[in-house]
């Protein structure tokens, strides 16, 4: 490791001890039942309740601010033409072309034997895949092949599984739980190859609650890639090459995030995409502009953060670049501090693990 790397942009200072028992290999029985740790930097101390406690740290005249994508079933599990398995992961949702019963997309394959170009990956007789190019690291290039009558999502729903991460270990392959679970109650716009798990802990019930307590709630898109799991290969994490997601921001949530800041209320971000959002979409006064397009705004220690005051959000990988995130909200040192408290008491890690309430603002 050279020496000259500050400590805040070296990759290995964002390691940390995990026992294997605390990745979280199944939801809570029940939404809000998961735990929450609050880190409230404002008073340089850190709590422990539930995450159905969650209104006693918001007040009216705050701002609830989620990522309304929706994970779509981007695994298929299919046969060669040769009549050897294959499990394609899609890399984003198909792009329909001009010639109907035909999608584009970029995919990882797995197989015993690469398949070759122009060879076809059955996985029902009204779905088929095309491999029109074979990429570097285990990608190609494929088109899905369907009745011109017949609708992709559907069909999507109908013979693939929801892109659980490596980590949750499904031999048998996804349960019917993994279907409701692995999806937030308020996802709408289709286009995630990841859940934005932060979101996984509202039930209707605790929303609801929210509301009815004067918590103003607004919705954002981002398209979750599976370069959010890409891992950090620089030394120097400013080196990193983050990826670049599609993103939304409608008129009516710049308007109701300008409107909370004038009044003096606190914007809460629900995730680190919620975070990506927000800040790609803000002046720097903080003000956010209805804004559509790609984001590639990459959040590390030095970073200003100009629209959101506090977030929640779940146990991050190491030395990922979403751990970088909330490092660069409150501090690396204070952080990993409070993931090591995470881990002495039991706190459950990652997707379907507990969360954190991060408070920057009183």
């Amino acid at each position: 490791m050279p020496d000259n790397i500050p400590e805040d942009f070296r990759l290995s200072s964002y390691d940390y001890f995990l026992p294997e028992h605390l990745i979280a290999q199944q939801p809570a029985d029940r939404r809000e039942q998961s735990r929450l740790l609050v880190l409230d930097c404002t008073e340089g101390q850190i709590r422990h309740s539930r995450f159905a406690a969650l209104g006693e740290l918001l007040r009216p005249g705050d701002l609830l601010v989620v990522n309304n994508t929706k994970v779509f079933p981007a695994r298929l599990f299919g046969v060669k033409d040769t009549g050897g398995k294959a499990e394609l992961l899609l890399l984003h949702f198909p792009e329909t072309s001009s010639k109907a019963g035909e999608a584009a997309a970029l995919a990882l394959v797995r197989s015993s034997k690469r398949p070759q170009r122009g060879s076809l990956i059955h996985f029902a007789e009204e779905l088929q895949a095309r491999v029109e190019e074979i990429l570097p690291d285990g990608k190609v290039r494929i088109t899905l092949l369907y009745p011109e009558s017949a609708n992709l999502e559907q069909l999507l729903e109908q013979h693939g599984q929801l892109p659980l991460p490596p980590y949750i270990r499904r031999p048998e392959g996804n349960s019917t739980a993994d279907s409701l679970r692995y999806q937030t109650e308020y996802a709408r716009h289709i286009g995630s190859v990841a859940a934005p798990t932060a979101g996984l802990h509202f039930s209707h019930n605790l929303l609801d609650e929210l509301k009815e307590k004067g918590i103003q709630q607004t919705p954002v898109t981002l398209h979750v890639g599976y370069g959010t799991f890409a891992p950090v290969r620089s030394s120097d994490i400013r080196e990193h090459q983050i990826h670049k997601e599609f993103v939304r921001v409608p008129v009516e949530t710049a308007e109701a995030v300008n409107a909370t800041r004038a009044m003096g209320g606190r914007i809460w971000a629900v995730g680190t995409t919620t975070t990506r959002t927000l800040e790609f979409a803000a002046d720097e006064t903080g003000r956010i502009t209805p804004t559509e397009g790609l984001c590639g705004l990459y959040l590390y220690p030095g970073c200003r953060f100009k629209a959101v005051d506090n977030l929640i959000t779940n146990f991050h990988l190491p030395q990922s670049s979403l751990l970088f995130l909330v490092s660069a909200l409150v501090g690396r040192t204070r952080i990993l501090a409070a993931y090591a408290e995470a881990v002495a008491q039991g706190y459950r890690f990652f997707s379907y693990g507990d969360a954190m309430a991060i408070i920057t603002k009183p």
